[in-house]
């Protein structure tokens, strides 16, 4: 796989100059670096699997660190190898931050400023590339994969790890100071039900009544801001589908996760350099209309798509679930009339109000607190609509009473009293709630009986 002819560069003599230990480090990775790459017999690497590849680089990594005499130690050899492989194969300097189970969120602002989110905290790390074409190198790269281009003609890209971790990135002449690459990461092991009540997320009450409407086919909305936690809790919502059920899933980066074996998934494209071969959301919801799915699921509803999913909703497709980007429930309402109204059909309002009214019944709504914890912040049932505004309540709320000595919000969820008007469907599909589970009162948080429930979850898959 490798050649040796091409020679390595002459050690520097360590008193020529005064350099660092780690910019001699730099520099003598830059040239193994180098050397790789001309030393690769690219033909016979491409029939190699990731696993294989990677064990060959690192043999022959190997033998090019023994051949330098100015490497600083053992462990600068291992440092070296890593890394090196990280740049060839991986995603470079940031390869140790997506192996970090604790982080969530990977934030670079150009070549030298990189921050992670641990447990809703954001910190600065030590990671820096080596210059802004080493970033937007990298970049390419995660988007090449999926057929998508970064470049100047295109500065903009939604794209997706192999993990499924989402990536947005901007390049000049859009960003002004260097490259911005966001990464929103998923956990290795998917959340459940449990683990949100668990993690105070969510009242037992709550997810139970969720768990309910989903299983009943009602439709159901999930709206909050950027990392409110809106698709982690319709991956959630969504294990609780049938096995029997055939989805189909429409995302601008795909991202779902979805437990069941019966999943048609689609992904839009954008344009091609000639502004031609576009496929949006809206192309997708209309092709899966032919599918013959009994759900439709809709990453999130962005656009004029909302119009087509509401009439999925309403022709025979009970049970979709979306998101949508909004400050509340009745925000989320607002938005939907807004973005059908992009549809371009000039429709009235009245008539707007009434395909939201009769399409969606449950909107639920995450927020980011103070302190970075995410919780399930209302729940709410549309209920009609009374002369040309959509009527809705409140079932269950959550109610912020103050912060900690760690600026942690803190509060309690609550019932409001209300008994929802969706009861005798659910009653129908098998589902017999009592009164008092509606009853207005706090809903009190027992961490014992919390990972009970995580671990049954967890047993019992649905």
């Amino acid at each position: 796989m490798f050649t040796t002819d091409a020679p390595l560069s002459r050690p520097a003599d360590p008193g020529s100059r005064k350099e660092s230990r780690e910019q001699r480090f730099l520099r003598i990775k830059q040239d193994i670096h180098k050397h790789l790459i001309a030393a690769m017999d690219l033909s016979s690497a491409n029939a190699l699997n990731d696993y294989d590849l990677r064990r060959e680089l690192r043999r022959g990594l190997e033998d090019l660190c023994r051949s330098r005499a100015d490497l600083l130690s053992e462990t600068d050899r291992l440092r070296m190898i890593n890394e090196v492989i990280d740049e060839t194969l991986g995603l470079g300097p940031i390869e140790p931050l997506l192996r970090d189970p604790t982080i969530t969120d990977i934030l670079i602002n150009g070549p030298k400023t990189v921050y992670v989110e641990r447990r809703g905290r954001l910190e600065r790390t030590n990671v820096a590339f080596h210059d802004e074409d080493h970033l937007v190198e990298i970049v390419q790269r995660i988007a090449g994969k999926i057929g998508r281009r970064l470049d100047e003609a295109s500065p903009m890209v939604d794209a997706r790890l192999a993990d499924g971790s989402r990536v947005n990135a901007v390049i000049r002449p859009l960003a002004i100071d260097g490259a911005l690459v966001s990464i929103r990461r998923f956990s290795a092991k998917p959340l459940i039900a449990g683990d949100l009540i668990a993690r105070g997320s969510v009242a037992k009450e709550m997810i139970e009544f969720l768990i309910a409407c989903v299983q009943s086919r009602l439709n159901i909305i999930v709206s909050g801001g950027t990392g409110s936690g809106k698709s982690t809790l319709l991956n959630i919502l969504s294990g609780f589908i049938s096995e029997h059920e055939r989805l189909a899933t429409i995302e601008d980066a795909a991202e779902l996760r979805l437990q069941q074996s019966h999943v048609a998934r689609m992904e839009t494209r954008p344009a091609n350099l000639e502004g031609a071969g576009e496929v949006t959301s809206r192309d997708l919801v209309r092709n899966a209309l032919r599918m013959r799915p009994d759900r439709i699921i809709v990453g999130e509803c962005r656009g004029e798509e909302a119009f087509d999913m509401l009439q999925a909703m309403t022709t025979g497709h009970a049970g979709s679930l979306t998101t949508i980007h909004a400050n509340g429930t009745r925000h989320a309402l607002r938005r939907l009339e807004m973005l059908v109204g992009m549809a371009g059909f000039d429709l009235p309002i009245w008539f707007i109000r009434e395909l939201i009214a009769s399409a969606v019944t449950i909107v639920v709504h995450c927020e980011r607190m103070t302190g970075g914890q995410r919780r399930v912040t209302q729940i709410s049932e549309v209920t009609g609509i009374v002369g040309d505004m959509v009527q809705m309540h409140d079932l269950f709320t959550f109610v912020q009473t103050g912060l900690d000595d760690e600026h942690q919000a803190q509060g309690h969820f609550m019932a409001t009293g209300i008994r929802p008007q969706c009861l005798e469907q659910l009653q129908i599909c098998g589902y017999q709630f009592a009164p008092a589970h509606f009853e207005r009162k706090r809903l009190e948080f027992d961490r014992n009986e919390a990972l009970l429930a995580s671990a049954q979850t967890r047993r019992t898959r649905p």
